[in-house]
């Protein structure tokens, strides 16, 4: 069996509202100034637990996390600013994916004599300066359970990986409950990037049995409670199960990671600022359908955990598998083309050398990924 290290946060913790257990957290406890890094949706449920933490005699500053889209570098030391200004002992992210990445790099980085220009890339963060607590209210990225960070660069119009063991959280809180009020669309995107997260894992080129349990069962919880949830957003039960497939997913991005869909989806999010999870979304039917002959056994398997029975041969299964998830896609209002956000051919080529350059990533693909085979990829979803 091949080399393996699992590392997650030091406790998770799951369960409707347990969000009214973060007071008496020993991370918060222990602390005298605590920074919530907090959405802006989500500030009026927050104000409550900071105001009882207060009066306990902790200071506490609640900073709002209201940028669209993912943090760029300029957005990101704004938010360092103000956390070297207070410098707290912990800091808790919450919100989706870009805060929890925006917390995870604060407590990384604040009186760090690292600069967070230095740290992009896998491994070169060497340690974190404060506690820090995530808790996840997208039900998607996985942010809150993994070592991972992405920041934009606004000059190259790319996003930056921060990869390090130094961002896993000190205890990760997944509530289901903070999840109900998600508009539609953003529980399809969403639920999408975790369903690629769980699917990339299992059919990579490094893909290992101990992932593999948590990538067939993150796939088989967001496969049917995805539309549920998107049909109606105050079904706990599918935002329960939902919450947990995206914890899986996230489970999955440290030790295993993704492939071609996310390389390929990195253009459409830096250079034409499409959300992460729609431009997953509508790229994960065709780098499937180009994977599949590397793998049809694979494949097959992810048919079948999302619900798929098996047909004739492992390639019929998997095609059976593929069109399940346009399918949902569809039933979840994410559009089947490029064209419907306004990419044209023209654009092609330069979304290909993007994802050429996401090496980190491109070497997980199960078969090997050119420029041309990216723009072809492209050209059919047009």
């Amino acid at each position: 069996m091949d080399l393996i290290i699992l590392q997650q946060p030091g406790k998770i913790v799951i369960g409707e509202n347990c969000i009214h257990q973060l007071a008496e957290d020993n991370l918060i406890t222990l602390s005298d100034k605590i920074l919530f890094l907090v959405a802006t949706p989500l500030l009026k449920t927050i104000q409550p637990i900071c105001d009882g933490i207060s009066l306990s005699g902790k200071k506490v500053v609640i900073i709002e996390y209201d940028f669209a889209g993912e943090p760029t570098f300029n957005q990101f030391e704004s938010l360092l600013n103000k956390s070297e200004y207070f410098q707290p002992d912990c800091i808790v992210g919450v919100g989706g994916g870009s805060v929890l990445d925006c917390a995870k790099l604060l407590a990384a980085m604040t009186g760090n004599e690292q600069q967070y220009s230095d740290v992009i890339g896998v491994g070169l963060l060497r340690k974190r300066m404060k506690k820090l607590i995530c808790i996840s209210t997208t039900s998607g990225t996985g942010s809150e359970v993994s070592p991972i960070a992405i920041l934009l660069n606004e000059e190259t119009e790319a996003k930056s990986g921060i990869v390090s063991p130094a961002l896993l959280a000190d205890a990760a809180y997944i509530d289901p409950a903070l999840t109900i009020g998600l508009p539609p669309k953003i529980t399809a995107e969403t639920g999408m990037d975790a369903l690629c997260h769980c699917i990339e894992a299992y059919t990579n080129k490094f893909a290992h049995p101990t992932v593999d349990t948590y990538a067939l069962k993150g796939i088989k919880l967001i496969a049917e409670n995805l539309e549920k949830a998107y049909s109606d957003g105050s079904d706990m039960e599918a935002r329960s199960a939902l919450s947990l497939g995206s914890m899986y997913g996230g489970l999955c991005l440290g030790p295993v990671n993704t492939h071609g869909v996310h390389c390929l989806s990195y253009g459409l999010g830096g250079k034409y600022h499409i959300s992460h999870g729609l431009a997953n979304a509508i790229l994960l039917p065709g780098v499937l359908r180009f994977n599949l002959d590397a793998s049809p056994d694979r494949h097959a398997e992810v048919a079948i955990a999302m619900g798929i029975k098996r047909r004739e041969n492992d390639t019929e299964t998997a095609l059976a598998g593929i069109e399940f998830i346009e399918h949902l896609s569809g039933k979840c209002g994410i559009p089947g083309s490029l064209s419907v956000l306004g990419i044209t051919e023209n654009d092609l080529s330069g979304l290909a050398d993007i994802a050429m350059n996401v090496t980190r990533l491109l070497k997980n693909n199960p078969k090997a990924l050119t420029k041309e085979d990216a723009i072809e990829i492209y050209k059919k979803l047009i």
